[in-house]
């Protein structure tokens, strides 16, 4: 069990201890898609989804959900971010991307902040088309990159 930071030798649930790590500049992306029908994506491109924009509220679900994450994942640090971005493309005619970018200058890192904003931006797209297109689909939800800290620089290969 001890190569799990979040399980002590006999196996038991811990919050990590990064009392004694360096405080540096850390950054995480994260991206996640959601697919739907064409028409869904042109509404959501068009503004014309009877909620409101899609994406700003998007943005704005998934910039809280990275401040919050502390309080939904039990085990995360809460921390004090420097930055968090969101920004939407449309690879295709039927896929909306996701990708976040959160920073900080801390002692550990923020990927999982990252994924949830993601994650929670993916699920706002989701609850304001629903009436439009039930069969949204959600997903993949991945790091792309994080930097700062001992473990180095991870960049994802295209796979």
């Amino acid at each position: 069990m001890t190569d799990l930071s979040h399980f002590d030798k006999d196996g038991a649930s811990r919050m990590v201890d990064v009392g004694d790590k360096a405080v540096t500049a850390r950054l995480a992306v994260a991206e996640s898609l959601v697919s739907m029908l064409p028409h869904t994506q042109k509404l959501i491109l068009d503004r014309q989804i009877s909620k409101g924009d899609v994406l700003e509220i998007a943005r704005i679900a998934g910039i809280m959900a990275a401040k919050k994450t502390a309080d939904l994942i039990p085990l995360c640090h809460p921390l004090s971010i420097t930055s968090v971005s969101l920004d939407f493309d449309a690879p295709d005619e039927k896929t909306i991307r996701i990708r976040a970018t959160v920073k900080i200058d801390g002692k550990t890192g923020v990927e999982m902040e990252a994924l949830t904003a993601v994650s929670i931006a993916a699920l706002t797209i989701y609850d304001m088309c629903k009436a439009a297109d039930r069969g949204m689909t959600l997903g993949p939800t991945r790091l792309v990159e994080k930097s700062g800290g001992k473990s180095g620089h991870f960049i994802r290969e295209t796979y």
